[in-house]
């Protein structure tokens, strides 16, 4: 056991929020430090090797990266841009959707005017609906200034305009059943819920991919590498393999932070780039009312995924300059509600982009969702590289015998990967509920509520004088929806006009639009 010097800023979790947190304020001369459990930086960026093959755990494309977008000029601020590895993805349809055993391949294309042009060419009677709906996207998108790095005094989630359902709003533009479908199925990159998700969600989502989208090239690790350099060029301190286990709380706030290790932190702030209700699970003293706790706790998550990763033969399948969402049906979003029991035929395919390809991959990533339930009796069970365990072998015929579930309905549309396939691998709830720290596993944290937005708002400050939450649970998941949640972190440290103006003057300037 040791004590450890005092920080100004003790940021739990290298994840995407926790390290652009780390940059952010190290860059204010703050002297920071991180912990972080796992000995991979990233969180969610992760990536793994597999017969030398590399997978993405959760970055499978980029959007807004076009000079003068809105994650073009965040990463600039951030001092990562002009190293990252990109590739622009198809034009024509960076995402393509098909429905059971009907040929037609429904492509979303990359800029508003062409994303409605590409849906007309397949409903040519729905002009005014596709339209309407890429005006409301972009009117949606507007109502939130820091994703247009604006500052704004006023809270955008208390609009009343928030208050809207994304499946009822889009079944209020059109009568087409399969037109409602495609323009609801991007509900994949935010595990929607028909009965629940707000169409702010859907559109702050999509629209940046509509803007531009964009493949990292080999592999989504390099964010975090790129930041955890720009961090440490500021000073930061980040210290991977640090489990933290127990955090202190008197009157004042934390008063001590605990790892695994048995080492002992102390710092002024304290930032949480952990989902909210593990981080009150490690309070212990008096600091928490159980009011908040109850608050936060009772908020449901987002169901989990299943993946199954593959590696192939070389020269067999065709590299894809798309992702390509597949759907039993065009009920799009049941596959998202745990209770419906309507996951099967439902995938995702993700071709990964490495250098100095000759046009075909060696690997493709198949991701689905899963309810946690399904894995609940293995609850009890532990397993990372930092700290290894073991699972029966029933979890292990569990997980095949899912992959061969998938694996029969992407047979139907790729044919050729029957015999293409020389590795698999796969990963469940558990898999992200021990790397990420997500309570059921849960792949875009806390589900939000159209009904009433402020119901699952999160302030990153909390009931605990000192304590502070970042990541994908205080904004929105995703690349951008977490760097804007950086943003809004380090704004109650260091001043949101302040910050959002420097963001401003070093990225290519912007009127500061004040609001309430």
């Amino acid at each position: 056991m040791s004590d450890q010097r005092d920080h100004d800023v003790l940021i739990i979790g290298a994840g995407l929020g926790g390290l652009e947190c780390a940059v952010i304020l190290a860059r204010e001369g703050l002297n920071v430090a991180v912990l972080e459990q796992n000995s991979q930086l990233g969180g969610s960026l992760q990536v793994f090797s597999r017969d030398k093959r590399l997978f993405d755990t959760g970055v499978h494309y980029l959007g807004g990266l076009l000079p003068g977008q809105n994650l073009d000029r965040y990463f600039r601020y951030l001092g990562i841009r002009d190293d990252l590895r990109l590739h622009r993805m198809d034009v024509d349809g960076f995402d393509r959707i098909t429905f059971g055993d009907d040929p037609t391949v429904h492509p979303l294309a990359q800029g508003h005017a062409h994303f409605v042009e590409r849906l007309v060419e397949l409903f040519p009677a729905e002009r005014a609906a596709i339209q309407r709906f890429s005006d409301d996207v972009r009117a949606t998108c507007e109502r939130f200034p820091l994703y247009y790095l604006r500052y704004s005094g006023h809270n955008e989630w208390e609009d009343p305009a928030l208050q809207v359902n994304a499946r009822d709003h889009i079944a209020s533009l059109t009568h087409d059943p399969r037109l409602r479908a495609v323009l609801g199925a991007p509900n994949v990159l935010h595990a929607g819920r028909g009965d629940r998700t707000p169409f702010y969600m859907h559109a702050l989502v999509l629209n940046t991919y509509i803007e531009s989208a964009w493949r990292c090239v080999d592999g989504g690790s390099q964010l975090a590498k790129l930041l955890a350099r720009q961090a440490r060029a500021h000073g930061a301190t980040i210290l991977p393999r640090k489990r933290v286990t127990r955090l202190v709380t008197d009157a004042k706030g934390i008063s001590a932070v605990w790892t695994a290790d048995g080492d002992r932190f102390t710092a002024r702030r304290v930032v949480a780039d952990v989902h909210p209700a593990t981080v009150l699970d490690l309070l212990t003293g008096a600091g928490v009312r159980p009011a908040y706790r109850n608050r936060v706790k009772a908020m449901d998550n987002t169901i989990g995924t299943f993946c199954v990763h593959l590696a192939l033969r070389p020269g067999i399948l065709p590299y894809h300059d798309h992702n390509h969402y597949h759907f039993a049906d065009h009920d799009v979003w049941a596959p998202m509600d745990p209770a419906s029991g309507r996951q099967r035929g439902q995938y995702m395919l993700f071709t990964p982009l490495m250098q100095g390809g000759d046009g075909t991959v060696d690997a493709v990533s198949l991701m689905t969702f899963m309810p946690f339930s399904e894995v609940a009796r293995w609850a009890g069970s532990r397993s990372t590289i930092a700290e290894p365990g073991t699972r029966d072998q029933e979890y292990e015929v569990f997980k095949q015998r899912k992959a061969e579930e998938v694996l029969e309905q992407v047979h139907r549309r790729y044919p050729a990967l029957c015999d293409a396939i020389t590795g698999r691998w796969t990963t469940t709830p558990l898999t992200f509920r021990d790397y990420i720290g997500c309570p059921e596993g849960t792949t875009y944290g806390i589900q939000k509520e159209a009904r009433a937005p402020m119901r699952t708002y999160l302030s990153p400050r909390t009931k605990v004088p000192n304590l502070f939450l970042t990541g994908q649970n205080i904004n929105l998941h995703g690349i951008l929806g977490v760097t804007v949640s950086s943003v809004v972190t380090c704004a109650e440290l260091v001043g949101k006009r302040y910050l959002v103006e420097k963001v401003q003057r070093e990225t290519g300037g912007g009127e500061v639009v004040v609001k309430g």
